[in-house]
């Protein structure tokens, strides 16, 4: 039996897959190694995953892909908790831009984009992912991630920038004070999370004249900043991953046609595709 897990800072997807029986889907919190230690990645497990608790002795080999799992310092956090866990299983951890890389590309060349909580870019050569220069989280980069859009939703309905029908609707939706944001977002623990929260708001005034103009200029500010970063972006399918580039596909269709991008397979999650993935190249490898 094989375990594997997409996450990303807010969620993770887990599918336990085998010969023998239909595959078993359930999700977890975000396993960030930014944002957790050891501790708190085994706490989460054994507390959201008794589905997988229970089948800890069956459990051969896992995959993890996640938000985080860039530098080996990271992975070791995520594969220190999941030995504790499993100690007789094969663990391999690597970051969600690989994961969403097999997803989309399989062993295909292409632009790898990752637009949910967070997001990121990479180059997939069709085996591995181009560490890049992208990815410097939600207070340095994550342009056009539902953070950003977030971040920028509250920021201007608290500065009473937004237009006064907007303003209405976001207060009816989100009774929040000044000193809740702050709490929140400086004193508590994965602001990215909580900023990306008020994002979910963007399918309220997505046709407003206001929610159009602020759509484009986070998924412009995301082709402008990260794809057109690699010069060579017209010649690659570019595919993108993630519950934003999901919800508002048509929106960043038509602008990347508009700037010359080539777009390819828009997924809201990977997990099915990179479960898909994971089993071929093993029985592949096998030789059966």
């Amino acid at each position: 039996m094989i375990l594997v897990a997409d996450s990303g800072s807010s969620k993770t997807d887990w599918v336990l897959a085998s010969d023998k029986q239909t595959p078993v889907k359930f999700s977890t919190g975000g396993l960030n190694p930014y944002f957790l230690t050891e501790k708190e990645i085994i706490k989460i497990i054994q507390e959201q995953a008794p589905v997988m608790v229970n089948h800890f002795p069956l459990i051969e080999e896992i995959y993890f892909f996640g938000a985080g799992c860039s530098s080996p310092d990271k992975r070791e956090v995520v594969s220190n908790a999941l030995s504790q866990l499993f100690p007789r299983a094969f663990i391999s951890v690597d970051s969600d831009l690989l994961g969403s890389a097999y997803a989309t590309c399989g062993h295909r060349k292409g632009l790898v984009c990752v637009l949910g909580t967070g997001s990121n870019i990479s180059y997939f050569n069709g085996e591995e992912v181009d560490a890049g220069k992208h990815g410097l989280g939600y207070i340095l980069g994550d342009e056009g991630s539902g953070t950003w859009f977030g971040k920028t939703l509250i920021t201007q309905y608290l500065y009473d920038t937004m237009p006064a029908e907007v303003s209405t609707l976001f207060k009816a939706a989100f009774p929040i004070s000044k000193n809740d944001v702050i709490e929140n977002v400086y004193l508590k623990g994965a602001g990215n999370s909580y900023l990306a929260s008020f994002a979910r708001f963007l399918t309220d005034i997505q046709h407003t004249a206001y929610g159009k103009a602020l759509l484009r200029e986070g998924l412009l500010e995301f082709i402008n900043v990260n794809i057109k970063s690699y010069t060579q972006y017209p010649e690659y399918t570019c595919h993108f991953v993630g519950s934003i580039a999901y919800f508002f596909r048509e929106e960043l269709k038509a602008l990347c046609e508009e700037s010359g991008v080539n777009a390819g397979k828009i997924i809201r999650q990977p997990i099915d595709e990179l479960v898909s993935f994971i089993v071929s190249r093993n029985q592949i490898q096998a030789g059966e």
